[in-house]
């Protein structure tokens, strides 16, 4: 990253800015001074996997570099492109691994547009000074929906007997089929989505119990259950809302399918690897479940197209002959209102970190919300400096802080990584200082 030789360039922003409290201010940001060591046009950004225009707007006012792709890329690709920027922005597709991330000598943050980070290595990302921001409540509603259709459809049959007329055949049956009032739907996990489920749910006449490995306020009249086994004999439809972990790996196999009830239904639009799909497939065989939906896939294709073969998944076709099995290709939080609010909350959290060093909202760094300088403190300057979690950097960093009027001074830390936000010093001498003590600092404005 380049240095300007100016601490004091100003740049115009249409945002508002937020409190200690993360509460917005009427104050615009334009009414502030950032003080930044780079022209906003020296930024270069890339931007894969169709990121929502709302983020591309956002970015691109700022006067950075946006290079925008629809598609994700290949690892040799990806690498080649990333060497060169300074942030980017994917979805879901895109891994951004130890291997991709060691080549990418000029990043300093990376935006997830969308709810998982699992497609990061957030820890290597840490310990080489990167901020992962997402959008952990963005589309919440928007799969929320997606699953009560989805129970509606299992419950109706609806996927087969539109098949079945798109090929001419008239099949008006009613065995097999329920309305979902008076069902028992059990979620696994009540994070943001399972709970706004839960009340869709109960609107619809069903009883709700959920299961987590926390103990949650239930909303409405939802029940939590102790253990997963409980909610799997309790439950007519079973839907898992949980991030991909170590815990989560298959925590729905052949186990667990012989706990549900007999002619229940599955959901799964949380990530692929939660649910054993080779025991899914024989639980839909042998009748011990009714109907299934999956959105999310051990294996996803990396683009549109004609994928969703056995290269892809040695099970595909299989699970693709089951009757009354619904399969979308994750596409619970598509929709015109989830991605375009997507895009602006990671937009802005972009915006923020590259301006002014603001945490707050990061997935992998101590959550820091600073202020704005202003246009009266035309003298004053910002350092960010990232740094390991260990003894001693206090003290050097204060021995150099001790000649220069600190206005203000913050630190904190998650796990091995601390950060340091000092305000109020003279540019050249403390720079200097920083760049030949660590190859950690990512920003100082």
């Amino acid at each position: 990253m380049s240095l300007s030789n100016s601490p004091s360039a100003t740049f115009p922003s249409s945002f508002a800015s937020k409190d200690s409290r993360g509460q917005r201010s009427t104050t615009a940001l334009s009414a502030a001074k950032h003080l930044k060591p780079f022209a906003t046009e020296d930024i270069k950004i890339l931007l894969l996997e169709n990121v929502n225009r709302t983020g591309r707007d956002i970015l691109a006012a700022q006067g950075y570099q946006v290079d925008f792709l629809k598609t994700s890329l290949p690892e040799d690709e990806l690498i080649r492109r990333i060497r060169d920027v300074h942030v980017i922005g994917i979805r879901s597709k895109t891994q951004l691994t130890a291997r991709v991330l060691r080549e990418a000598k000029n990043l300093i943050v990376i935006g997830c547009f969308c709810i998982g980070t699992n497609q990061v290595d957030t820890q290597y990302a840490a310990k080489h000074g990167i901020a992962v921001f997402n959008s952990p409540f963005s589309n919440s509603r928007s799969v929320a929906e997606l699953v009560i259709a989805e129970i509606i459809a299992l419950a109706r049959q609806l996927g087969d007997r539109s098949n079945e007329l798109h090929k001419g055949t008239w099949n008006k049956v009613s065995s097999g089929c329920w309305e979902i009032r008076g069902k028992t739907l059990g979620i696994i996990g009540y994070g943001h989505i399972g709970s706004q489920l839960s009340v869709l749910a109960e609107a619809m006449g069903m009883t709700v119990i959920f299961y987590d490995a926390v103990n949650l306020m239930a909303l409405g009249t939802a029940k939590q259950v102790p253990t997963l086994e409980n909610l799997l004999q309790g439950a007519d439809f079973v839907t898992c809302h949980v991030p991909e972990l170590p815990e989560t790996f298959n925590m729905i196999g052949r186990e667990q399918f012989e706990q549900m009830k007999k002619g229940s239904y599955l959901i799964n639009a949380s990530r692929g690897s939660v649910i054993d799909i080779p025991a899914l497939i024989d639980a839909m065989r042998s009748g011990r479940l009714a109907g299934a939906a999956l959105d999310v896939y051990p294996a996803e294709p990396g683009g549109n197209g004609d994928y969703f073969t056995n290269d892809l998944n040695h099970w595909a076709e299989d699970l693709r002959s089951l009757k009354n099995i619904i399969l979308t290709p994750h596409i619970g939080g598509s929709t015109e209102e989830a991605q375009s609010a997507i895009g602006v909350e990671v937009g802005e959290a972009l915006v923020r970190y590259v301006n002014e060093g603001a945490t707050l909202g990061a997935v992998n760094m101590p959550e820091v919300n600073l202020r704005s300088l202003t246009m009266d403190e035309p003298n004053h300057v910002r350092v960010i400096y990232i740094h390991h979690n260990v003894p001693g950097v206090l003290r050097k960093v204060n021995e150099i802080l001790g000649d220069h009027n600190v206005d203000k001074q913050m630190t904190d830390s998650r796990g091995d990584v601390g950060t340091e936000s000092i305000d109020g010093l003279r540019w050249v001498r403390l720079t200097r200082f920083f760049r030949s003590h660590t190859s950690w600092l990512i920003s100082a404005m």
